[in-house]
């Protein structure tokens, strides 16, 4: 009697995982993963638009095209079957593996209500380290605009970025 080999424990072990959806689709994918209990996390930022008669305040996703979800990589084909996905982020193949920290700080600061907005991937500048906040602990880059500091947060595995306000006092150079 032949047994099927044993899955490695990356296999059963759950991990965030970048979703690629097609364009516009980021919020009913969401959904779809809310609804099947699935845990995920859609960053938003608000964003006014002004049409002709009014401006309206919309909720646009942090990272276009991207929702994080957090499951075993065995029952990856549930969320690759979910109506508006792509695919996974990864290479060769393989979906990556997105660093729990990144995650659990954006979720922090998104609960926080910290102002994020998306940004041009950065990999180059002054690099600190976030000492205090919702995103203690994390690495990016610090830039000067309009008088003001700005730290730019970047995520690697999707070569996205977002910016917050940042105090001078609360970041340490690296």
């Amino acid at each position: 009697m032949s047994s099927l080999p044993a899955l490695p424990d990356s296999y059963r072990a759950p991990n965030w995982y970048a979703v690629y959806t097609r364009a516009n689709h980021e919020k009913s994918v969401a959904e779809q993963l809310r609804s099947r209990a699935i845990d995920h996390f859609l960053p938003v930022y608000d964003c006014v638009r002004r049409w002709k008669d009014r401006r309206v305040t919309l909720q646009r996703p942090l990272f276009p095209g991207y929702v994080f979800v957090r499951f075993a990589l065995r029952d990856r084909l549930q969320i690759l079957q979910l109506g508006g996905v792509a695919r996974l982020v990864g290479f060769d193949g393989a979906p990556a593996v997105l660093p729990e920290t990144e995650i659990e700080a954006l979720k922090r600061g998104s609960a926080a209500g910290i102002g994020m907005d998306p940004h041009p991937f950065l990999t180059v500048g002054r690099k600190v380290r976030i000492r205090t906040g919702p995103f203690a602990g994390v690495t990016g880059f610090l830039l000067k605009r309009k008088g003001r500091y700005r730290l730019v947060i970047s995520v690697e595995l999707i070569q996205r970025s977002v910016a917050l306000d940042a105090a001078a006092a609360d970041v340490e150079l690296l």
